[in-house]
């Protein structure tokens, strides 16, 4: 085959596009790469990157730069990074806020599904149904009981309104069949602060959160909402175990891109991230902070927000409830 022929030409060209992709993910990045955070420094999803953040500098050749960008349940971040240009240097960290928010606010400037691209889910946070240690119930089933004799009588904390404690709280109202009112606070601090005092009886609290306080003897756990046991509490029975399935709260963080950000540097980007949550050191931190190492694909991370879009708007809508 003559070098300047046009079949050479279009081997040639056959091979530069089959080669492309990968060329592309080795090549990448080629200056600093950020990490939108979608919550204030200090918390889970932060800690976590920041964690990471390390093994990454060293697998891609380039720093990780962070950038905390707090508000509107994660929307300020998604919004941030839906808009920027789709280049492999910025990414969102996310939390399970982010799939439930097209049904809690009314207007959304981006589309979770449009203008974003999943890369991985990383970790989930078990969620415990803590009570007030003066309770006279030690399990779902005496908190059900006790619920029915008093409607209304018991109370419930969250952090805020459309929060997770606040939607597992009612998601569990509805699988239960009780009444328990919902009292919102400004964070869950002085919502975990009541709770140890009595002034509520129960909340879906972090087992990260809840497992000292138990060790200590200030609150205690009736269950923990979801299909398996956590570490920290492994006496601690599931909603599950205890007949009420449907009980299931994950917190989560997870990373995604801007829509059009090339499929190779996705590839690459969480092949990176599975490597460094697969790390030892990095999974025994992970324990430190309760977080339970969880690396998907993205194609899997993309079923999983649609099925927890879907699910967690459904009780939205029919509890009609809108984030303030």
């Amino acid at each position: 085959m003559k070098p300047h022929s046009p079949a050479y030409a279009a081997v040639l060209a056959a091979l530069l596009v089959a080669t492309a992709p990968g060329a592309l993910a080795q090549s990448w990045p080629q200056k600093p790469v950020r990490f939108i955070i979608a919550f204030a420094p200090g918390g889970v999803h932060d800690t976590l990157a920041r964690l990471l953040q390390p093994k990454l500098n060293e697998a891609l050749g380039q720093p990780i730069l962070i950038e905390n960008r707090g508000g509107a349940g994660g929307n300020v971040a998604a919004e941030a990074v839906a808009k920027a240009a789709p280049d492999g240097y910025t990414f969102l960290v996310a939390s399970d806020a982010l799939p439930k928010n097209e049904a809690l606010y009314a207007k959304l400037n981006y589309d979770l599904f449009r203008d974003l691209a999943p890369v991985a889910k990383m970790a989930d946070y078990p969620i415990a149904l803590a009570a007030y240690t003066g309770l006279p119930a030690n399990n779902v089933r005496e908190l059900v009981a006790l619920a029915k004799a008093k409607p209304d009588a018991l109370s419930y904390g969250s952090a805020g309104v459309g929060t997770v404690g606040h939607l597992a709280g009612e998601l569990f109202k509805s699988i239960a069949g009780v009444e328990m009112v919902h009292v919102p606070y400004k964070g869950g601090a002085p919502a975990a602060a009541d709770l140890m005092a009595g002034r509520i009886q129960v909340m879906f609290l972090s087992v990260s959160l809840t497992a000292p306080q138990v060790k200590n003897g200030k609150l205690k756990a009736l269950a923990i909402a979801g299909n398996g046991r956590a570490a920290q509490l492994p006496d601690v029975p599931t909603t599950v175990e205890q007949g009420y399935p449907g009980v299931e709260a994950p917190l989560f963080s997870s990373m995604l891109a801007p829509a059009g950000t090339p499929a190779p540097i996705i590839t690459r980007m969480n092949a990176e991230l599975l490597k460094a949550l697969r790390a030892p050191d990095v999974q025994a931190r992970m324990a430190q902070i309760g977080a339970v190492p969880t690396p998907s694909s993205p194609e899997e991370l993309a079923q999983m927000l649609r099925r927890e879009g879907e699910r967690w708007g459904k009780l939205i809508r029919e509890k009609n409830i809108r984030a303030q």
